[in-house]
């Protein structure tokens, strides 16, 4: 039924059998199980250098994520692309939405910022242009971040406390005696710009609403400009106070309107001048010294949708106090689907902070009610059985290890979240994008990341979607050329559509350096090939008859592989290679180099290796060691491994199926060891929405998802004694490991629920069927783990 060449399985796999009950010997003893895994959370890991974390109040999966951004000293400028960074002790608010980890600068959300602000309003804040009177210090020795709250005393000395539910929050914000009392409600400040925004103030009855049209990513560059509204989402929300409003009004761009309430503008979308001066937005005052409670709901579909939100998840008397300490149980409750026992203070906190960050997306998007914008910009409704709508998808970057985690330890997310996928590719005539923020197409990136994503949801046994009709829509995707695609040209990386140039693709069997409106010939292939080869699987599933040539558009990442110099190198359509190659160039590649995208075919370990030639683990060993054999792990040049970014996260696996596996044990164990920790710094790059921390919790458990649109998991190094994983489906994976220390990282001998096995990989069966497996551990390489021989 089925052949296994270096560790790939390559075929027909038999039909998934229905989970049942294991029979297997009794569990090892071992170090206690840690009871409150959200104790070890710290929000702030990931929050300096390049991981663009926020520390902010937010439940799993949720909606509203209520955190500070950060000023550098303009109102323009943030310090990172996601309002927040570590270094910059400044903030100008505290906004509503965000997206965990994305790398660039404008970002996205960041909507309606809040400040409390203990002075006179006496000036409009969008004329403050440096920040100087609108904003304040503050330091982290009076910063507490934990899972569902955040506290901060501002320089000013006004403290915030934050808590909030899935759709709306609670904010208390206690003014120093003696100082004027305002709340300030940045209406068109959101971090991408915006190009509408309108506030309502309701003295009498002691409530703000407002709302901001925004949307799309990096700088709204990826869109066609301002006019792609289907890019757009409006934000709502309704905000009321326990204390009286003694003052308020408005601005719009540099005119203050004490006494107004109302006002409506934007503020444009560029990062320079324009922005300056410009926007609108609204202040309360309150008595001076009050402690002001706020109770505040979001909605991306109406205003009343933000009020039922509210009254719905927001009881009468609720305090940030109770608030505060049901998000920590739904976060405890959450990060106990991974229980680990063992490992040092230190481990267990990057551990459970990187499940955490994986757990921050996708975000739902519908009301209470279950309304939702779609991409079309219509509100529609949950389809039948749907329990939420999903948004947001860093396609590109998430395929290669969140999507996998999501599926594993929720299914029925997991499942959810393909449903929302497909619903906004039909409401986008068909177009299944790149990169979502929300609901809408910001065309961000390369490849067709959606096909790997549900292929492999579809593998790992996530069932509750339409998997016929989205299976369907992606074949068409992978098979006939998009109009709008085909004709869009100038797009380094960022076309209208998917698969852009299709026709062109399909007639050569690559993407033409010069043809192939995409940011990258030879990256395109090699993403089209992967995705290709995962709905390849997929077909195979459900037993298609396109499957076989599906696999085969699996191995057109040949026909970029240059001989001559040995990597991946781009081609032009009259079939000559890129002049001025280089292994470091990053001339028809994606945000990598040749040197680290050549490695980029999971789908084909034995084929790579044959391609390469006699000499592929020693020129993988150069990968992750200098001229000198020391490791080189940690990025910084560009022949080499770089854990900052996702083309190269599978790599370290590779040995696995090129028979050395004791040499992915070693680069899995540096690189956890070294690579990734605690504090601010804590992650090696943007975390790109979880995705760098899915591949810590993967290398750190000691398994990792063999190849997009399958099932088998690649062991490694486990890093604990014992680790138990709970699907939401009911099954149950044990991973033990006891003699595991930092000297016994090698693996001497594997048995799956108690039977040896000599594979360095899991079978479909363990992931859908649950199962225990036995991990001894020494201090010395073994040959464990070679090659299956064909069966």
């Amino acid at each position: 039924m089925r052949l296994l060449v270096s560790g790939l399985v390559l075929t027909l796999l038999a039909p998934a059998l229905p989970a049942a009950a294991q029979p297997y010997p009794p569990p090892v003893s071992g170090p206690a199980i840690v009871a409150d895994p959200a104790a070890y959370v710290d929000p702030l890991i990931g929050s300096a250098r390049d991981g663009n974390t926020w520390p902010g109040a937010v439940r799993p999966f949720g909606m509203i994520s209520w955190s500070p951004t950060s000023t550098r000293g303009d109102q323009t400028s943030t310090g990172a692309a996601n309002g927040y960074q570590y270094d910059v002790t400044r903030t100008r608010g505290f906004s509503l939405t965000h997206v965990n980890g994305a790398g660039c600068n404008p970002g996205a959300a960041g909507d309606v910022p809040i400040l409390p602000y203990a002075g006179e309003v006496d000036s409009s804040p969008t004329a403050d242009t440096t920040d100087a009177k609108y904003a304040s210090n503050f330091s982290h020795a009076d910063e507490i971040a934990k899972p569902g709250r955040y506290t901060v005393t501002l320089d000013s000395g006004v403290k915030t406390d934050l808590a909030v539910t899935t759709r709306a929050g609670v904010g208390e914000f206690t003014f120093p005696a003696g100082k004027p009392a305002n709340l300030l409600f940045r209406t068109s400040n959101s971090l991408n710009g915006s190009q509408d925004a309108e506030i309502t103030i309701d003295a009498g009855h002691r409530k703000v609403t407002g709302s901001v049209l925004t949307g799309a990513f990096c700088g709204r560059r990826a869109n066609g400009g301002i006019n792609n509204r289907k890019s757009y989402y409006r934000l709502y929300f309704t905000a009321s106070f326990d204390q009286p409003i003694v003052a308020n009004g408005t601005w719009k761009d540099s005119l203050l309107s004490p006494g107004s309430t109302t006002t409506t503008g934007g503020e444009g979308y560029a990062t320079g001048a324009d922005r300056a001066g410009r926007g609108s937005g609204g202040y309360v005052g309150f008595a001076p010294g009050a402690k002001v409670r706020m109770r505040l709901g979001i909605s991306y579909v109406s205003l009343a949708g933000a009020e039922l939100n509210t009254a719905v998840e927001l009881r009468p008397g609720a305090t940030v106090d109770r608030i505060a300490a049901d998000g920590y149980r739904d976060w405890k409750n959450e990060l106990q689907n991974v229980r680990i026992g063992g490992g040092s203070e230190a481990q267990r906190t990057t551990f459970y902070t990187a499940l955490y960050h994986a757990m921050l997306q996708p975000n739902v998007f519908n009301d209470v009610d279950g309304r939702y914008l779609g991409s079309d910009q219509a509100i529609h409704r949950l389809a039948r059985g749907q329990r939420a709508q999903y948004g947001t998808f860093s396609g590109w970057d998430q395929y290669r290890a969140h999507i996998q985690l999501l599926a594993l330890l929720k299914p029925e997310i997991a499942g959810d979240f393909a449903q929302s996928m497909y619903q906004f590719a039909q409401q986008n005539n068909g177009i299944w994008d790149r990169w979502l923020h929300n609901n809408g197409a910001t065309h961000v990136m390369t490849g067709d990341p959606a096909a790997p994503t549900l292929a492999t949801f579809a593998a790992m046994g996530v069932r509750n979607f339409d998997a016929k009709g989205a299976y369907e829509s992606l074949l068409k995707q992978a098979t006939v050329q998009n109009p709008q695609a085909e004709n869009d040209s100038g797009c380094p990386g960022q076309c209208t559509g998917q698969r852009p140039a299709l026709n062109t693709y399909l007639a050569k069997h690559y993407a033409p350096q010069d043809a192939c409106h995409c940011w990258g010939g030879a990256a395109e292939t090699l993403e089209n090939s992967l995705a290709d080869f995962s709905l390849g699987q997929w077909a195979t599933r459900l037993g298609r008859p396109e499957a076989a040539a599906l696999a085969d558009r699996g191995t057109w990442w040949k026909n970029t592989f240059n001989p001559a110099v040995g990597y991946q190198q781009a081609r032009k359509a009259n079939g000559t290679w890129q002049p001025g190659f280089t292994p470091s160039t990053d001339v028809g590649f994606a945000q990598g180099s040749s040197a680290t995208y050549t490695w980029m075919v999971p789908q084909d370990v034995s084929g790579l290796a044959t391609t390469m030639g006699p000499d592929v683990v020693q020129r993988l060993d150069g990968f992750f060691h200098d001229a000198a054999g020391n490791w080189a792990v940690k990025g910084g040049s560009a022949l080499r491994y770089d854990p900052t970014n996702e083309p190269g996260l599978h790599t370290p696996w590779l040995y696995n199926g090129l028979g050395v596996a004791w040499k992915t044990q070693a680069t899995t164990r540096e690189i956890v060891d070294t690579v990734y920790g605690t504090g601010p710094s804590g992650l090696p790059g943007n975390d790109d929405l979880g995705t760098l921390s899915a591949w810590y919790v993967f290398a750190a458990i000691g398994l990792f998802p063999q190849t997009p649109g399958r099932a088998e998991l690649l062991v490694g190094s486990p890093l604990f004694p014992k680790v138990e994983l709970r699907r939401s489906n009911g099954v149950r994976l044990t991973v033990e490991a006891p003699a595991t220390s930092d000297a016994d990282q090698y693996v001497q001998s594997l048995t799956l629920n108690g039977k040896t096995r000599a594979e360095s990989w899991l079978p479909e069966s363990f992931v859908l069927k649950g199962g225990r497996i036995s991990v001894g551990l020494g201090a010395t390489p073994t040959n464990w783990g070679t090659p299956p021989t064909d069966h």
